[in-house]
């Protein structure tokens, strides 16, 4: 059974870090291209940040580009999204996506960015 499970969101104020993880299970990360996306109520999601099976290339958001950086532990099978400098503006709903249409995701973890 393929699932995805996220973890590592919170409560923090503006210019704080946060890790956020995506643990895969029946599937091989490295073999995927994956995705974090992230939404809040009444919003179109928003990918934030993907990362290819080939060459391990990354690409951002203009939203959080030098600010959030995608990896990932193969051995583990873990995906990380690393937020620095926190705005309350990514304030959303993160989750790890991947498949043809993205629709191979988890349920979630809640960011909440104070000011």
């Amino acid at each position: 059974q393929v699932r995805l499970e996220e973890s590592g969101g919170g409560f923090v104020q503006a210019g704080a870090s946060l890790r956020l993880s995506c643990v895969a299970s029946g599937l091989t990360m490295s073999s995927r291209t994956m995705a974090w996306f992230r939404q809040t109520p009444g919003q179109e999601r928003e990918q934030v940040a993907r990362l290819t099976w080939v060459g391990d290339r990354a690409y951002y958001a203009d939203s959080v580009r030098d600010r959030f950086t995608i990896f990932r532990a193969d051995a583990e099978n873990i995906l990380y999204l690393q937020m620095n400098n926190l705005k309350p503006e990514d304030t959303a709903l993160y989750y790890c996506a991947t498949g043809p249409t993205w629709g191979i995701r988890g349920r979630g973890t809640q960011v909440t960015v104070s000011s």
